[in-house]
């Protein structure tokens, strides 16, 4: 009789998982209804913006947004496209490097996120930090850094072979 190749997860990895993917789901999606109708913003608008007004100088290379945001270049263009056109961002040619273009935050996009950032912080605390206890927070920490952790590993085995 062959043995099953696959390392089916047992109960207790079963729950831990399932668990994750659900209180994501849930979170994110709430999370992202609640800022649409606070601010108008999506919750690619808000994370767009979290970047680029952190930036030194409120702009970032194109190319770092996107590998911060974890997005394809072609997801990226799309999204910027869209806020240009709301006048959250522009786009202009790098300094350093006329090929590749910065995002530059405009004074629009300043307002939308110092008005959008306080009720969406209210919203995180009341979701996801308030039914937390001081130590499963700090376990929910060191929990996600350890993930963050192996999957930046795993990425930079796959990059150096």
């Amino acid at each position: 009789m062959p043995i099953d190749p696959v390392p089916w997860l047992d109960q207790r990895e079963l729950r831990a998982w399932r668990g994750f993917h659900d209180m994501r789901t849930q979170l994110l999606s709430q999370l992202a209804r609640q800022l649409q109708t606070d601010s108008g913003l999506s919750e690619a608008d808000f994370e767009v913006l979290v970047h680029v007004s952190e930036a030194p100088s409120q702009r970032i290379r194109a190319v770092d947004l996107g590998r911060r945001l974890g997005w394809e270049k072609s997801r990226l263009s799309k999204q910027v496209s869209r806020m240009q056109d709301r006048g959250l961002v522009h786009r202009e040619l790098c300094e350093n490097d006329r090929r590749g273009a910065d995002i530059v935050l405009t004074a629009q996009g300043k307002r939308a996120i110092k008005e959008a950032a306080p009720q969406h912080t209210v919203e995180i605390r009341r979701l996801f930090i308030d039914p937390l206890t001081p130590k499963q927070l700090d376990a929910l920490a060191e929990i996600s850094e350890a993930i963050i952790e192996n999957l930046e590993r795993i990425e930079r085995e796959v990059k150096d072979s």
